[in-house]
């Protein structure tokens, strides 16, 4: 698939993506290795349905990427999980869905954690690297 043969549409009202479809997205990005039960497959979307925010891109009834945001939605917005199917990754569909955020609240600060090989990508859309010291108390699911 060529980059002009993508018709890619975006979405950011519905949150309830399909946990299959999710799930799928994770798998491909490498987040998980599909040892989940049916049960916590299942539950893929829920985390989707109770963020402030979610865009979604979509190649007609394929889900291709999709980020979700928990902000107040004035002072403090928070990026997770951006994915973008690494079929399509290139594309500019992250850059996208990102900005996309960053301008339903554009007044707020905006935080997000990743990796040192991603950073990057962020730092061109105008994030910047942080000083002091972040502190996290584990999840029981990863």
């Amino acid at each position: 698939e060529g980059e002009g043969s993508m018709s890619i549409q975006y979405n950011a009202v519905k949150k309830d993506l399909p946990p299959e479809q999710l799930h799928r997205l994770f798998r491909a990005v490498g987040w998980s290795d599909g040892s989940e039960t049916e049960d916590m497959k299942s539950k893929f979307s829920l985390p989707f349905i109770g963020s402030t925010l979610v865009v979604s891109a979509w190649e007609g009834e394929r889900l291709v990427g999709a980020v979700r945001v928990l902000s107040d939605g004035i002072f403090h917005s928070v990026i997770y999980d951006l994915l973008v199917d690494p079929a399509y990754q290139g594309n500019g569909i992250g850059r996208e869905l990102v900005r996309r955020c960053l301008d339903r609240y554009p007044d707020a600060e905006w935080s997000l954690q990743t990796t040192e090989d991603v950073a990057g990508f962020y730092e061109k859309l105008g994030l910047q690297r942080a000083k002091g010291v972040f502190l996290y108390r584990p999840s029981k699911y990863f």
